[in-house]
C-alpha cells in the first residue's frame, strides 16, 4: 500500500534512508559518504523544508521511502530509498509514479553521478539528464546543497520540464 507519511513514520523513515544509503559506500566520493548517511536531525530539517515523504508499506513495514518537494516552479523528488531486502520488486517505481500523478509541475531529481542504478532507474522512466552547465543552475536554484555535493551530482527532469524549457 503506498501512502503518505505521518510524524509517527519518522524512525522508519530514517531507518530505510540509512539501510539503503549503504549502497553508496565505496561508490561515492568518500568525503560525500558517513554514518548514518543522513542525520536525524538533517532528515527534521528536510521535513520542516517541506519533503513530503511517502512510504511504499506491505505487511505493516515500511519498505520503500520518496520524498516530493515543491520549490518554485518544479518539484523534487528527495530521498527516494528501498530496504536493502526488498530491492528490485517495483517499490520505486509504484512511488515515483505516484508521485507523477501527484503533481502537474515539471519534476526534477538530483542524485550522486556515480551511483548509476539510481540514473538508470531515473531514465528508464522518462527522465533525462540536463546538461552539466545547467546542472549547477539548478542545484544551485532549487536544492541547498553544498558545493562538494554539486559536484559529484547530477540532474535529471522529466519531459514536462523540458516542454517547459522549450517553450521558455
Amino acid at each position: 500500500m503506498i501512502r503518505r507519511c505521518e510524524p509517527g513514520d519518522f524512525e522508519a523513515i530514517y531507518a530505510v534512508i540509512n539501510d539503503a544509503a549503504r549502497a553508496y559506500r565505496g561508490v561515492i566520493a568518500a568525503d560525500c559518504y558517513g554514518e548514518p548517511y543522513m542525520p536525524r536531525e538533517e532528515l527534521s530539517r528536510e521535513i520542516a523544508a517541506g519533503v513530503a515523504f511517502w512510504g511504499l508499506e506491505r505487511e505493516g513495514e515500511l519498505e520503500s521511502v520518496m520524498g516530493l518537494q515543491a520549490v518554485r516552479d518544479v518539484s523534487l523528488i528527495r530521498h527516494a530509498y528501498t530496504l536493502t531486502g526488498r530491492r528490485n520488486r517495483g517499490c520505486g517505481s509504484a512511488l515515483l509514479a505516484r508521485l507523477q500523478q501527484d503533481t502537474e509541475q515539471p519534476l526534477l531529481v538530483g542524485t550522486w553521478r556515480a551511483a548509476h542504478w539510481a540514473v538508470a532507474f531515473y531514465e528508464r522512466r522518462g527522465f533525462r539528464l540536463v546538461p552539466e552547465e545547467e546542472k549547477r543552475v539548478l542545484l544551485q536554484r532549487y536544492w541547498t546543497v553544498p558545493e562538494r555535493q554539486i559536484e559529484e551530482s547530477v540532474v535529471l527532469a522529466d519531459e514536462r520540464w523540458f516542454a517547459h524549457k522549450e517553450r521558455s
